[in-house]
């Protein structure tokens, strides 16, 4: 996660939620994905006031500076206030060049984004990646609202994840904080090593090759021979397929490893799943028992938490980036 704001002495944003209280009473989120755009006003208690999507405009970057610039305005009109704003989007600024990289919407790479932004809507406007702003939202009123440290993930089309301390996203020198999704699959077995798929990043089995839900088809199409989505595979072990079953035992032993090697060195007081795998329920069974045969630890205790605000996490904690942002008008916190 970048933004406008962040200042390059500690690589957090954090601020007091009181402080902030006084000054915004609405905090606009705005979640840029790839299929649509999302905006939500929350008042200062969080609580919803407005929430409405539109299609995204694809391979357009002046349309997508368009369609963020309306809809703030279509949020104010129908709110009749005015109010920070946060975009929640793919990939992340650099901090080298304040240019858009990483981000699978590759319109937007190599593009000044928070610039452009800024200067469409008239106000400082605050970018994070979108796994940041979905461990944000369940860190600062969600599943781990009341854990010091947070560790989101996302398991979808693709597998991201965040880092939040005491309710301020950990962002890094290079704003990759939190990526767990390109490390390589740990403690590979020799299949695992011999069979190793091909990652875009360039790279062969990384953990997102292994857990995403293209990842889990994948690697029940290799073993099983049946092309399945990874919801089907989860319908048919949950119905009795043995073949589904172990695809799932393969899954989350897989998670395992990767979520050991995150403990080890963050050791998180909580882990939130999001994305579209984390609604199969027995994963919240599967994963944790597995954690201790890999994890650094006489026994391990955090727990594998379902996201409270499902697929608005991210356009919640783009929201709530403003409260949370560091050094305002001169204020330390």
């Amino acid at each position: 996660m970048a933004s406008g704001g962040t200042s390059h002495s500690g690589r957090f944003v954090g601020v007091n939620l009181s402080f902030w209280d006084t000054l915004t009473p609405m905090r606009i989120g705005i979640d840029l994905g790839g299929t649509k755009v999302e905006a939500i006003a929350l008042a200062s208690d969080g609580a919803e006031m407005l929430r409405t999507r539109v299609a995204a405009p694809q391979g357009d970057y002046q349309a997508t500076i368009n369609c963020i610039n309306d809809l703030v305005a279509h949020v104010e009109q129908e709110t009749g206030q005015t109010g920070t704003v946060g975009l929640a989007m793919p990939g992340a600024v650099s901090p080298a060049t304040g240019l858009i990289k990483n981000a699978n919407s590759t319109w937007l790479n190599g593009m000044p984004l928070n610039k452009d932004l800024t200067k469409a809507l008239g106000r400082e406007v605050r970018l994070a990646n979108d796994a940041n702003c979905f461990s944000l939202s369940e860190a600062v009123d969600g599943a781990a609202k009341d854990a010091s440290i947070v560790f989101g993930v996302i398991i979808g089309t693709g597998c991201g994840g965040g880092i939040v301390i005491d309710r301020r996203p950990l962002v890094g020198m290079h704003s990759i904080g939190g990526e767990w999704g390109h490390n390589p699959l740990p403690h590979p077995s020799a299949h695992e090593h011999a069979h190793a798929p091909a990652c875009y990043c360039g790279q062969q089995g990384c953990m997102e090759t292994w857990v995403s839900g293209p990842g889990m088809a994948a690697d029940h199409l290799a073993i099983a021979g049946q092309t399945l989505t990874a919801q089907e595979i989860a319908e048919q072990a949950a119905a009795g397929n043995s073949q589904a079953h172990d695809t799932l035992i393969r899954f989350a032993d897989r998670m395992a490893r990767g979520l050991a090697g995150v403990i080890n060195v963050l050791d998180p007081d909580a882990i939130v799943l999001g994305g579209g795998l984390s609604n199969i329920d027995v994963i919240y069974e599967l994963i944790p028992p597995r954690l201790s045969a890999y994890v650094f630890s006489d026994r391990v205790d955090v727990p594998i938490l379902r996201n409270v605000h499902g697929d608005a996490s991210g356009v919640r904690g783009a929201a709530w980036l403003w409260p949370l942002e560091t050094n305002i008008s001169g204020i330390a916190t």
